[in-house]
Order: structure tokens, then C-alpha cells, then sequence
């Protein structure tokens, strides 16, 4: 999708083309911009009740009279006057759910309220138009793709044009890094198996100048890293360990890690799962999809950093050589673990991953997982868990 800034403001809309057209509303009438065609519009749907100013609502007009656009969709945030970057992506969001089916091809997003838009908010909109064209096809090739925005156009003006321009390249990116975790992830665990994993990394780094290794299991049993192997000993496909790199920076410039748990299948091993909805776990290596989303959107910024991605990657499987409980390992820490549950598997790999991180002497590191259930019963489906040692790494992620 390609995605430019269209220097318009919300009085000129009449006169610009274009498949469809999103107009996020403020949630007030007296914070809406004045003098366009599109007022008469609104007005009349307010009268008419097919609208109201509130936080979620959407209007869709075909051939809007006034217009040049082929399609209107109004779309309503919670903001009264300005917009944030969370609510203009949930007004596009919504909106978009009206031209799914379409045929628009060119999409042209304006805000209708009277202040500038921010970088921050540019950036919300390409990550929602891309992300409501997203459909999974790996498996299921016949799948009916919607509609495909091929160019998207954000209204802006002159003083904001340049700021914009660079948000809406930076969107682009995080996009793509998202489209490619949220792929990875849905694939099922006969078709995203360890080995599949790395070759997806190896596909990323060939494509995007990255540094890879990929540590097998003689590698790694060569390092050391016992409660890893603990964990990859139940099932016939072979672990993978996968070091992504990026620089960056200077090479004395201390870098970033992201640890991503890469189990591609949970069963729980010998503490085996109940048999419920088991299927789910095949996102077991969202951890590891996220490393390789984060990859593909830094290669496109080329960000001045150094980054480095530790993927420790195996199915949790039983089988007659699967660890037990009971058992006790030696991790690559040289410290000694008693598995009580082998249905703790995240840990066990996790620990091993960020103990092999220290050889970098990073910055900061970050273990990006799908641990534990209890945090959804903690926290229940809306909210994730974060747990950190650095208030400050904490309040920027």
C-alpha cells in the first residue's frame, strides 16, 4: 500500500477524488470544521437520527451529493476536539468495516475537527487500514481477501506535511512487521514447526541485510543450555536456536534484545493440557513471531541502533524420552532445576535464552512471551502483563 499526505484541509474536501473517504468526527458538532460540503451531510444525518456524535458510530453514504468521493463513511471518536493516536485508529478501524466488501481501490482519511494532526496520530492510521486488510491465506488460499487499499492518501496541512510524510513511512513499516508476527503466529503447528521458524528468519535477514545464526541441537548442546534441551527432548522435530542481529549503531554502542519464546506447539508435555481448545497452542510462539515483526519494521526504519533477536525455538511434546516431572536440569547458568510441571516449559527455554543474552553486554532486554495463563486470570483478556526492574524501561514499552 502505498501511503502520501494530501495537502487539504477539511473545507476542501469536496473537490478531492477518490474510491472512499473516511472523515473522522470530533464527538462534538462545535468542534467540527466548517464550510464543506460534507457539513450539509452531516447535519442530515443528525437530523434524520442515522447518526450520532458519540465514540464508535459510523455512517456510510454512497455517492455522496456535493462530493467527488464514490463513498463517505463518517466515523466518530470519544475526542471532543483534538484526536489521539488510539481513538483515530479505532474510528478508522470501524470505518473500514463499511468498505470491506467494497470496491474501493484509493482511500483518501481526513479529520474533521479544527486542530492539526499529530505524527503520532498519522502513524495510527496506516497501521488500521493496513491492518483491516489482513487476512490469513497460508492454509486456506481460498480465503476472501476485502477490499485492497492500494493507495492511501492522509490530509494534512502545510505546516504539518513534512511530520506527517515521515509518520505515515514509519506506519508503513510497523505495519508490515505487524502483518508478518500476525502471520506467523496463525499458522498451525505442522506448518510453523522449529525448523520452519528459522527458515522464516533466514527469508527475513536474506531479505532485509540482516545477520543470522541458527544454533542446532549439537550447538546447543555444546553451549550448555540443558533446560532448553530439557524441553525439546519429547519431540522428533529438532530445536532451533535463532540470533538475529542488526546494527545499527557504532559497534561499541551497547545493544537491545528481544527474547521471543519460540515454542511452536504446547501440548504441556507429560503434564499434558486438557484437551480443550489445546489447538490455541500453537500461538505459544507469539513471543518469537513479535521478534521477527519487530525485525522486519527496524530493517525498513533503519533506526540508529543495534538490535539483537534470541529466539529459542521447540515443541513441548510427550513422548518416552520427554522430561518428567521431577526430573532436574542444568541450565546454561550452570544452576540446577527441579521440574515439577513440564507444563512450565516457557521458563525453562527462557532461561537459558537470557542467559546467553549476557554475552552482549546489552542495554536492555526485553523477553516478549505467552508464559502463563494465571496472567489472564490476573489481569483477565484485555490487558497484558508487564514485570520489570527498570521503572523507566517499564514506562517506555
Amino acid at each position: 500500500m502505498d501511503a502520501q499526505t494530501l495537502l487539504a484541509s477539511a473545507d476542501q474536501l469536496h473537490d478531492q477524488v477518490a474510491d472512499a473517504l473516511i472523515l473522522v468526527l470530533p464527538a462534538q458538532r462545535e468542534a467540527c470544521a466548517a464550510g464543506d460540503a460534507w457539513q450539509g451531510l452531516l447535519d442530515d444525518a443528525l437530523a434524520q437520527g442515522d447518526l450520532e456524535l458519540k465514540a464508535g458510530r459510523v455512517l456510510y453514504l454512497h455517492r455522496p451529493a456535493g462530493m467527488k468521493v464514490a463513498r463517505l463513511v463518517l466515523a466518530v471518536t470519544s475526542d471532543a476536539a483534538g484526536v489521539s493516536a488510539w481513538q483515530m485508529e479505532r474510528a478508522v478501524v470501524a470505518a473500514m468495516g463499511a468498505l470491506k466488501q467494497g470496491g474501493a481501490r484509493s482511500l483518501l482519511v481526513a479529520w474533521g475537527g479544527q486542530q492539526a494532526l499529530g505524527p503520532d496520530v498519522a502513524e495510527a492510521v496506516v497501521r488500521a487500514v493496513q491492518g483491516q486488510q489482513y487476512i490469513y491465506r497460508h492454509t486456506k488460499p481460498s480465503a476472501v481477501a476485502p477490499t485492497r487499499i492500494d493507495k492511501l492518501l492522509l490530509a494534512c496541512g502545510k505546516a504539518e506535511q513534512a511530520s506527517v510524510r515521515e509518520a505515515l513511512r514509519r506506519g508503513q513499516a510497523l505495519a508490515a512487521g505487524i502483518e508478518l508476527a500476525r502471520d506467523c503466529a496463525n499458522r498451525p503447528g505442522n506448518h510453523f514447526t522449529p525448523t520452519l521458524l528459522a527458515q522464516q528468519a533466514q527469508a527475513l535477514a536474506s531479505s532485509h541485510d540482516l545477520k543470522l545464526e541458527v544454533l542446532d541441537r549439537k550447538a546447543i548442546e555444546k553451549l550448555g543450555m540443558g533446560s532448553f534441551l530439557a524441553v525439546a527432548k519429547g519431540s522428533d522435530e529438532p530445536p532451533q536456536f535463532i540470533v538475529l542481529q542488526y546494527q545499527g549503531a557504532a559497534k561499541k554502542v551497547a545493544p537491545q534484545v528481544l527474547v521471543g519464546k519460540g515454542i511452536t506447539f504446547d501440548s504441556g508435555g507429560i503434564s499434558l493440557k486438557p484437551a480443550a481448545e489445546m489447538d490455541e497452542m500453537k500461538f505459544d510462539m507469539g513471543g518469537a513471531a513479535s521478534v521477527l515483526g519487530v525485525f522486519r519494521a527496524v530493517a525498513e526504519l533503519r533506526p540508529k541502533i543495534n538490535l539483537i533477536g534470541l529466539i529459542p525455538s521447540c515443541e513441548n511434546l510427550p513422548s518416552g524420552r520427554a522430561v518428567k516431572p521431577g526430573d532436574v536440569v542444568t541450565s546454561l547458568s550452570g544452576q540446577t532445576i527441579e521440574i515439577l510441571n513440564t507444563d512450565a516449559e516457557g521458563r525453562l527455554i527462557l532461561c537459558d535464552a537470557l542467559t546467553y543474552a549476557e554475552r552482549f553486554k546489552p542495554a536492555a532486554v526485553v523477553d516478549i512471551a505467552t508464559l502463563t495463563g494465571a496472567c489472564v486470570i490476573a489481569l483477565g483478556h484485555h490487558r497484558s502483563g508487564l514485570f520489570s526492574s527498570d521503572d523507566a524501561l517499564a514506562a517506555d514499552l
